[in-house]
């Protein structure tokens, strides 16, 4: 398997897991975000309803902040663009817009459901939501950079 990748996709693996490892740190270590040993409480609690914790931060973004409602909302979209961008370079089933946006929808999925069980974050619907999104937008930066080298490709023999 190593032996048939090209040197883009052994550089994507490294940057794939690089970003893995530092989405684990930031998701359940990073005590900027409250993930500490105090972070465990007692009245742990999830949403399950779709939209209900966007729309809040949106509808409180005065009382909250906007960094509280850019940390949220746009924070968990751009947290998981780069897997939607790297699975299309490591994978080759992922180079199918849907594949990558299954994959990087229970990839969500695990990640919330390790946040349930251990306490760590809180399991949020709409963060699944916001997280597949993201992995959807990652995919669409790869096939626009895809198509930019091709071009690019293309149009340098003609100069």
């Amino acid at each position: 398997m190593i032996r048939n990748t090209t040197g883009h996709q052994k550089m994507g693996w490294v940057l794939f897991i690089l970003y893995l490892a530092l989405l684990v740190y930031f998701l359940f270590f990073a005590e900027f975000f409250g993930r500490t040993d105090a972070a465990l409480r007692e009245d742990y609690a999830y949403n399950l309803e779709p939209f209900k914790e966007i729309s809040r931060f949106w509808t409180y973004r005065d009382k909250l902040g906007m960094w509280a409602f850019l940390l949220n909302v746009v924070g968990n979209v751009a947290a998981f663009m780069p897997c939607g961008f790297f699975l299309p370079i490591v994978s080759r089933r992922s180079k199918k817009w849907y594949n990558t946006v299954i994959i990087s929808g229970g990839f969500s999925l695990c990640v919330e459901l390790v946040q349930l069980v251990s306490k760590v974050g809180s399991f949020d619907v709409d963060d699944i939501i916001l997280n597949t999104a993201g992995g959807i937008l990652g995919y669409i930066t790869y096939r626009i950079v895809q198509r930019i080298r091709i071009w690019r490709r293309r149009h340098a023999g003609k100069k």
